[in-house]
């Protein structure tokens, strides 16, 4: 008796791939609305734990960012098993587009709505995150990680951001890629999890993360109290790159640019020439 794999193949995730991005395409607006703020809200549970288990580490720097990246993964987890709409992930839905089953149109329309309800989601947790005072956690040290983190991503020079962007979105549709050949949800997590907890350790950059890191950074800047700034020991002052036209020009801009070619180009685009195209062929 043959064997059975117990596991998509790669020519089978392809197909799974192309079904998915039709159904995601063609959903309705408030259905993707709310599945992408859910998404918004996911991937900053994920920051948060990242945030949360580095800030004041003395641990050496690759150990640091690796225990960083794991506990980012959590949100990428959640997204995924939990069936919500993210941008970064979306980016896969070109592989429907390329095979013609949706139009330019319904693809855009999905990214657009994808990525303003992600951006809702992040807003939401970083007001939750402002009211709660988890910033003053750790006698401060969980509010000077936030702040250090989006300092350094608003210091980005416009080309750097826009290549780690490229970079991120590769392993991010990679995880969404593999999880696709999986038939359970413990091997959908084990698939998730590496090419996650790399590309954070890594680095890059995913914008839909950034929605929440940086203008958290930006609120707690502007309105932490004054017990907390002497906590830390340092001034708002410290922080001046941490402005709004920096975020968008200096990051969101590049990033969300560089997770597109990364994302939709060298992996959807990819996959799509060497499975999905000669099938197109050969029906046409």
């Amino acid at each position: 008796m043959e064997k059975q794999i117990d596991m998509l193949l790669p020519a089978e995730m392809a197909q799974k791939a192309e079904e998915i991005g039709v159904q995601k395409a063609n959903m309705g607006f408030m259905k993707t609305f709310m599945l992408s703020v859910l998404a918004g809200s996911f991937i900053a549970f994920g920051a948060i734990f990242s945030t949360i288990v580095t800030a004041g580490s003395t641990w050496p720097y690759g150990i640091t960012k690796l225990i960083s990246g794991l506990a980012f993964g959590l949100g990428l987890v959640l997204t995924i098993i939990g069936g919500a709409e993210l941008f970064t992930g979306n980016n896969l839905i070109v592989m429907a587009w390329a095979n013609k089953k949706i139009s330019t149109y319904k693809v855009l329309r999905n990214w657009l709505i994808v990525y303003f309800g992600n951006a809702i989601g992040a807003f939401c947790m970083i007001l939750l995150i402002i009211l709660s005072g988890h910033f003053m956690q750790g006698n401060g040290a969980v509010g000077l990680q936030m702040l250090l983190i989006a300092k350094a991503k608003c210091n980005l020079p416009f080309l750097n951001a826009f290549s780690l962007g490229i970079l991120c979105n590769i392993l991010v549709c990679l995880a969404v890629w593999l999880s696709y050949s999986a038939k359970d949800v413990s091997g959908k997590v084990i698939c998730i999890m590496f090419p996650v907890s790399a590309f954070v350790a890594a680095g890059f950059e995913h914008s839909i993360a950034n929605m929440y890191f940086v203008p958290l950074g930006i609120v707690l800047k502007k309105y932490a109290d004054p017990e907390f700034w002497q906590m830390i020991h340092t001034t708002s002052a410290d922080f001046g790159s941490l402005t709004m036209y920096n975020f968008i020009w200096q990051n969101l801009l590049p990033v969300t640019l560089g997770n597109i070619i990364g994302g939709a180009l060298l992996v959807g685009g990819v996959y799509w020439f060497v499975f999905l195209k000669s099938r197109m062929n050969i029906s046409a």
